[in-house]
């Protein structure tokens, strides 16, 4: 496993409060696509959004490169190994309680990624996970936000090639 030309670095995972934060949390989410153009989703297995179909993805280990990040939270999430493409657009959920009070804050930095091996299993924070087709995405009830980076990182998969060099 790897995201191909990075050093193996020491990391630890992050050790926080992931509701209500005492400050913004970082992390990745990934646009994978495979070699039919299809989207890997991920059902969420715990809040915030538990039970929602999204990206696989989540935070990054103090000291671990984005990409990394990227890489080894899809092989954590749905056991396939990947390469990164590229960014894609930074994304900044915050969910306020009923108070007012922030209970979540994220700051995301989402790729998008070409399936290299491995069969997709749900596991670690996944319920479940799918190879969806660009034109069933509405079946998933994703997000505005969640759709528009899956739109955004298919669009780059295809200027790419629909391929990503190795």
């Amino acid at each position: 496993m790897g995201s191909g030309g990075t050093m193996e670095t020491q990391t630890e995972p992050i050790r926080v409060e992931r509701r209500y934060p005492a400050a913004p949390l970082v992390g990745v989410g990934v646009v994978v696509l495979n070699a039919q153009g299809e989207v890997l989703l991920a059902q969420r297995g715990k809040p915030p959004r538990q039970g929602e179909w999204s990206l696989p993805g989540g935070l990054i280990d103090l000291g671990e490169r984005l990409a990394d990040a990227a890489v080894r939270e899809v092989w954590e999430e749905c056991a396939i190994e990947i390469v990164i493409g590229g960014l894609i657009a930074p994304f900044e959920p915050i969910v306020h309680d009923a108070d007012g009070r922030i209970e979540y804050h994220y700051v995301i930095l989402d790729f998008w990624a070409k399936h290299l091996r491995g069969e997709a299993v749900a596991q670690d924070d996944a319920t479940a996970v799918a190879w969806v087709p660009m034109n069933q995405l509405a079946n998933y009830n994703l997000r505005r936000d969640t759709r528009r980076m899956i739109e955004d990182g298919h669009a780059l998969w295809c200027e790419a090639g629909g391929a990503v060099g190795q």
